[in-house]
């Protein structure tokens, strides 16, 4: 075997040359894999003796995808384009031999060798529209021409993976090989070829699926209808779509043209720059700098969680789905029955869907045990209470829990708000105290915010960092304060939201605005399907608050048929002449003339102060860098992906902008909006958040 470069070999073997790439950890296209893949195609051309070339990668993948960290810079070494050609115009069968994933461009470099064969457990994919792009290596060209327009749509606007048995069904993938065996059976497959003298098949002069398209145009805006909501906001899926037509109306060398020109759009465009920065940012949260990487762990291999309502079942399906043992523990038998039930539903409308097997249902609910007795809790390793947001409950189980968990037993809140020093202060042991705050329905959103205590031990957190990516979460490690991370920022937008509909603005205006930023809905339409009624008390409700007048007309959201809305049997929503007049009376009685209010003040007032909060929990240390709160409104609050998150929108649209608008505001409304000192420093130094390090 005779190395090319650092990180690619060629060998000849009877006949059939194998190239071999190994650029840990993902034979990313980085500028030396493709000076090695054109060098040794090249090498193997000119020799003689080679009958086809075999591509082929160590490590645990075949190419996973472009090198993100060369976006946007200079180009190096040759380009893809040009590896690509060299492969596509070889006069000798490449073949590429695919495990692990092939994806994005290591797709589109599979897609320009003549053949390919995989092992089953292989998956290949063209996820570029998660990083707000296309796939701009061909690979819009060359998937329609072998799967056709349909499935190349549904490939490429959702990013999915899809396994080798489908792409063998569908003509991505020529021969599977068994499991383990890819170079013998990818050596066997180019013998095959050679022997039988089969023809080099250019996927881009393949032209049968894209004719048997263009006879039915109609597929493509069928598939925005279908697609629509999911669609919403987001650029690069109608682009990944214009380009699949061009596929199929347009000559391959035009269409690749309109490939170009659309990707570079993408490129250089604020949304692929806000998805590519969440795509890092998820990672980055996970490195914690005063908690090394070898901190020990501590086993967790049973937990248990108090509570069977909402939140504690969600909790428990977490861990059950990991393959981890639960313990549910509830004071009444009916509360714990009833929990259970609803855990086995939501499984069950899972199975229905195709998410899982009967047989997974009973697996995961063989994990879960229901129980009244608090001292079942004595042996597992972590235990995640979810009760009533109340002070003195808290502080009642944590005494118990102390008295009851076995030494190195981790004890974590799921509270949203409260402190967590008062809640570790009852224990004899605050250094196994923590904050697991998910958030709900708790078995569906992605997020874990993850609240550091003033004694947590770094192995209690760094085993809680672990153990969110084992079930499947994105965690972000907080601070203690008052809503910690999330939720008081979420504060200031709904505190500006309240007041603006005692301005004169409707509850339909102000969700529609930040419909229209790209949130899922609003927060009056968020109150009204979570119940206006949670923590509302009738017997101590005064009629003070509009809340306090809706719900007093048992108008208490979708549930009742009406809240801030009115809800026809379908729970569709429309404006309530009768909020909008007890709003008005609400206006009348405070001395306050109405007013029309513009949907950019709707905005900057619901915006800006959020981006101020953040400001602030980055200058008392709450959060350990502006990308973390990002990660947490991102997934935690349904803040629009291609907006990057409150901080970086901050960034984006000028921190000079936010911070005169803030001095504005405070002029005019108070103190509510004085600006941060962090964010007048960074203004006056000219930086931005993402310049502040950890």
């Amino acid at each position: 075997m005779a190395a090319i470069n650092a990180v690619t070999d060629l060998s000849v073997e009877d006949g059939i040359a194998v190239l071999t790439l190994n650029s840990p950890p993902v034979n990313a296209l980085s500028a030396g894999v493709r000076d090695g893949l054109a060098l040794g195609v090249g090498q193997a051309l000119a020799d003689p003796a080679v009958k086809a070339v075999v591509l082929i990668c160590e490590g645990r993948t075949f190419i996973a995808g472009a090198d993100i960290t060369e976006f946007g810079g200079a180009q190096k070494g040759a380009s893809l384009f040009e590896v690509q050609t060299a492969i596509e115009d070889c006069s000798k069968p490449v073949i590429a031999a695919i495990h692990g994933t092939a994806l994005g461009g290591g797709l589109e470099v599979a897609l320009t060798c003549h053949y390919r064969v995989a092992v089953p457990s292989a998956k290949c994919g063209l996820p570029e529209v998660n990083l707000g792009l296309l796939p701009g290596a061909g690979g819009t060209q060359r998937l329609p021409r072998i799967v056709g327009a349909q499935k190349a749509m549904e490939m490429m606007t959702s990013g999915q993976h899809v396994p080798a048995k489908q792409c063998l069904a569908m003509g991505l993938v020529d021969e599977l090989v068994e499991e383990g065996k890819l170079r013998d059976g990818a050596l066997a497959f180019a013998r095959k070829i050679v022997a039988e003298g089969r023809p080099l098949k250019r996927v881009r002069d393949l032209n049968d699926k894209v004719e048997a398209d263009r006879a039915h145009p109609e597929v493509f805006d069928a598939f925005r209808k279908a697609n629509a909501r999911k669609f919403r906001g987001f650029l690069a899926p109608e682009y990944n779509i214009r380009c699949i037509e061009a596929a199929v109306n347009l000559p391959f060398d035009e269409g690749l043209q309109v490939e170009r020109k659309l990707f570079m759009e993408l490129m250089s465009g604020y949304q692929s720059a806000a998805q590519r920065y969440s795509f890092f940012a998820e990672r980055q949260a996970a490195k914690i700098p005063d908690v090394p990487d070898d901190t020990p762990l501590i086993p967790v291999e049973t937990v248990g969680v108090l509570g069977a309502g909402t939140m504690g079942g969600g909790i428990a399906m977490n861990f059950a789905n990991a393959g981890i043992p639960v313990t549910i523990v509830e004071v009444k038998q009916d509360a714990l029955d009833r929990g259970l039930s609803t855990i086995r539903k939501n499984y069950e409308r899972t199975a229905q869907r195709g998410g899982l097997t009967a047989e997974q249902v009973e697996q995961r609910m063989s994990l879960i045990k229901g129980s009244l007795d608090m001292n079942d809790f004595a042996t597992v390793d972590l235990v995640v209470e979810a009760v009533f947001e109340r002070m003195d409950i808290k502080k009642d189980i944590f005494t118990k829990l102390d008295a009851i968990c076995k030494d190195g037993a981790i004890l974590a809140t799921n509270t949203s708000a409260l402190n967590i020093d008062e809640i570790a202060s009852v224990t004899k042991r605050p250094e196994a105290v923590i904050g697991l705050h998910f958030f709900s329905p708790a078995n569906v959103m992605k997020l874990l915010e993850i609240v550091r205590a003033d004694h947590t031990s770094k192995p209690v957190i760094a085993t809680s960092m672990k153990l969110a990516k084992k079930i499947g979460k994105i965690a972000a490690l907080v601070g203690v304060c008052p809503g910690f991370v999330g939720n008081r920022i979420l504060a200031q937008r709904q505190r500006e939201a309240n007041k603006l509909v005692l301005e004169g603005a409707m509850p339909w205006d102000v969700d529609r605005v930040l419909y229209d930023f790209g949130f899922p809905m609003g927060p009056f339409a968020m109150s009204d399907l979570a119940g206006l009624d949670i923590g509302w008390v009738k017997e101590k409700s005064k009629g003070e608050t509009l809340r306090d007048v809706l719900c007093e007309m048992d108008r208490r959201g979708q549930k009742t048929g009406a809240g801030f809305y009115d809800y026809d049997e379908n729970r569709n929503a429309k404006p309530s002449p009768v909020t909008e007049k007890i709003i008005k009376d609400f206006i009348e009685k405070s001395g306050a003339n109405p007013r029309q209010i513009s949907d950019e003040e709707i905005l900057e007032r619901c915006i800006y102060p959020m981006i101020n909060e953040g400001a602030k929990i980055l200058e008392e240390g709450k959060a350990i860098r502006a990308s973390d709160i990002d990660v947490v409104w991102q997934n935690g609050y349904g803040w629009p992906v291609y907006r990057g998150g409150p901080m970086w929108w901050g960034d984006h649209i000028g921190l000079d902008k936010v911070l005169a608008k803030m001095k504005e505001f405070e002029a005019k409304m108070g103190e509510q909006f004085k600006p941060s000192p962090l964010l007048e420093r960074l203004v006056a130094e000219g930086k931005k958040f993402s310049d502040l390090k950890a």
